[in-house]
């Protein structure tokens, strides 16, 4: 099992600088990683202030040397692949190869999707991550790539360099509670981030996902343990990442006194 921390960067938590102290210092005290929410507008009862999770993971890349890094989750809906490919590249380099790339349908909190003309109904959002998620992988083959979906066109574009991370940088697809369709696709990648799911369900999903792959072997699973499920028993269940996580409007020091006590204490 290993430990990540899990931030919103909202807030306190907006400041980069602060995220680079929390990062060094989680490094320091035995983490294994520090994952962002990728958000770029919040609700009104929650801090205005959001920072841009790539920028900030830029700067947590160049002041650690082991812990694993990205964004959890980001939404191909509202990106560009093309632009999110070099994105995930670049910082794969500058971290020599720590980068874990969470990708989901996205939600419409706050309106940050529906203000800004992004696609909404959700069943169309899970056919963009489909195409986007298997368009990525291709972009980081190295190979020439040509493409033309229902959302997307490349047409005969080779990105270099290749990824430090070999074949490509690890996916991580977000599910909900419910087994299908998010399960599925997270076991065509490299791991599975539920949400809101406890022991039992947990077995259902990774079932499904065994199912899909023939194995559970080299497939990831991230879970933020509850009152109701605890890490151990989620661990026995299949788990292999626990995130220690925070809401928006968590406080710098309360964040930093967690991570002062280890990944022990989680």
């Amino acid at each position: 099992m290993r430990h990540a921390i899990f931030l919103p960067p909202f807030g306190e938590l907006a400041d980069p600088r602060c995220l680079v102290d929390l990062a060094v210092a989680a490094e320091a005290n035995g983490w294994d990683g520090m994952f962002l929410w990728d958000h770029i507008l919040r609700p009104r009862h929650e801090p205005a202030e959001v920072a841009d999770v790539w920028i900030c993971l830029a700067a947590v890349a160049t002041a650690t040397t082991s812990l694993r890094i990205g964004p959890m989750v980001t939404p191909i809906v509202r990106r560009r692949p093309q632009k999110l490919a070099r994105e995930a590249l670049t910082l794969d380099h500058l971290s020599r190869g720590r980068v874990t790339l969470g990708l989901g349908i996205g939600i419409d909190g706050a309106g940050e999707l529906s203000k800004f003309g992004e696609v909404t109904d959700a069943r169309h959002r899970g056919d963009i991550l489909d195409e986007g998620a298997e368009l990525l992988v291709k972009l980081w083959s190295g190979e020439a790539v040509n493409h033309r979906g229902a959302a997307f066109v490349v047409d005969d574009v080779t990105y270099l360099p290749r990824p430090v991370q070999s074949p490509h940088i690890p996916l991580w697809l977000a599910s909900g509670a419910t087994p299908g369709r998010p399960a599925r696709r997270a076991a065509r990648y490299n791991g599975i981030f539920p949400m809101d799911v406890d022991v039992d369900g947990l077995r259902r999903l990774l079932d499904v996902v065994a199912a899909e792959r023939g194995s559970l072997d080299g497939f990831d699973v991230a879970v933020q343990p509850t009152e109701r499920s605890g890490l151990a028993a989620l661990a026995a269940a299949g788990a292999t990442w626990g995130m220690t996580s925070w809401w928006p409007g968590c406080r710098a020091a309360e964040v930093a006194e967690v991570i002062s006590r280890g990944p022990e204490s989680a």
